[in-house]
């Protein structure tokens, strides 16, 4: 069966997490990802733990495993002058590259994204950094939580009188990264539909990361202070906010008044109907947090199900994962990695296609290298360039002695 993204081809130079999730994401609806890996240490995701019990050194993290399947690896040190023109001549057989190094870095390289359109036209070059191609912070470090501590999310995430609350996933990262690069990649392509020509596409993770606040920031831009914790959807009404209860904590979502009635109506206690938009601290609140802790999360989630009220369990990631709601809508997989003594399983595709759902497990993880001199010789590339491409230092295969971690 033909994937949506089936015939596109991606050279990725990108590691740790944004571009790794952007490639994952085009490689399991069909496209053809190379990743572009150095002579050294590679993608450090590879060497940090736990790992798969038989999979081979540089394939056995599950973190590598669950950002990299279904695309190839190659080796080569782009410093090289003989490396860069066995790149070039990928790029001329490629549609997209994709890469996170800190603004200049692709041009100091020398391929940069007017070296790349001399070879090929119709080429999308889309790069991920932290503060995007220019501004006044090209090229200052940062992390996730950094950008979302630099654009505002981070200072409204809390409660009025806590501290910033660091959240658990990855919000610029993924949120800001990874998913504004696929949807820009996407965008670039259907143009070059039209025009045949590529372009560059800039993504900057500070600028996708702030694009979550729009309706916060359309306030503020209009005179409307937003504070941490008195914001409509960041913990400012009774009515959607977590809440303590017997074992643990659910989730209050009631904001339209129809659910609130629901949940007052449910409990017996149409007393607090008057409540619903009390702010915390207040009396409603407090009659609320006492209701709550009459009842288990289970007690809670029956309840749920009886009542149209917007109320949920704040489940573990373990019992998440291992509940009926993710087994049914299909986002555990299991994937066959060799050497494996048993299916890797794996969170799954989110987006859900009725004619050409995405395949997770055409391909497993690629070794570290283990491509080079297919991808090169698909390119081209002679096995006499080839081998005289490894005799310099130019390229490498598959190796399995690189170790450690990239937080060591």
């Amino acid at each position: 069966m033909s994937l949506p993204l089936d015939g596109i081809k991606v050279l990725d130079l990108s590691r740790l997490l944004p571009g790794p999730f952007c490639s994952l994401l085009l490689a399991d609806y069909g496209a053809e990802v190379i990743k572009v890996e150095d002579t050294g240490m590679g993608d450090y995701v590879r060497w940090a733990t736990p790992g798969v019990d038989g999979v081979e050194e540089s394939a056995k993290s599950v973190r590598f495993l669950a950002l990299n399947r279904n695309k190839q690896s190659i080796r080569l040190n782009l410093k090289d002058p003989a490396a860069k023109e066995a790149f070039l001549k990928l790029v001329e057989g490629a549609d997209v590259v994709l890469e996170s190094f800190r603004p200049g870095v692709m041009e100091r390289l020398g391929i940069g994204y007017e070296t790349l359109r001399e070879r090929n036209p119709g080429i999308v070059l889309c790069a991920i950094s932290g503060y995007g191609a220019s501004g006044p912070f090209v090229g200052r470090s940062g992390h996730d939580m950094n950008y979302l501590g630099r654009i505002g999310l981070l200072g409204l995430t809390g409660e009025a009188d806590g501290p910033p609350v660091q959240a658990a996933g990855q919000i610029a990262d993924i949120g800001g990264g990874a998913l504004m690069a696929a949807f820009g990649i996407l965008a670039a392509l259907r143009e070059r539909d039209r025009s045949g020509e590529g372009q560059f596409v800039d993504v900057s993770m500070a600028d996708g990361a702030l694009s979550w606040l729009a309706m916060d920031a359309a306030a503020a831009l209009q005179g409307e202070p937003q504070r941490r914790g008195q914001m409509a959807l960041g913990g400012r009404f009774a009515c959607y906010r977590p809440y303590a209860c017997k074992d643990g904590y659910v989730t209050m979502g009631a904001l339209e008044p129809k659910f609130f009635q629901a949940f007052c109506h449910g409990t017996g206690r149409e007393d607090l109907l008057q409540h619903q938009f009390d702010e915390p601290g207040s009396e409603g609140h407090a009659k609320l947090e006492a209701l709550f802790l009459e009842r288990t999360r289970e007690e809670w989630a029956a309840f749920a199900s009886e009542h149209d009220c917007c109320l949920e369990p704040v489940l573990e990631l373990e019992e998440a994962l291992d509940s009926e709601l993710v087994r049914e809508r299909g986002m555990i997989v299991e994937l066959d990695q060799p050497g494996a003594t048993e299916p890797v399983r794996l969170l799954g595709p989110p987006v859900k296609l009725s004619r050409t759902p995405a395949d997770a497990n055409r391909r497993p993880a690629p070794g570290f290298g283990a491509d080079t001199e297919a991808v090169l010789a698909a390119a081209g590339i002679s096995e006499e360039e080839i081998a005289a491409l490894h005799a310099s230092g130019a390229v490498a295969g598959q190796h399995e002695g690189v170790g450690g971690s990239f937080l060591s």
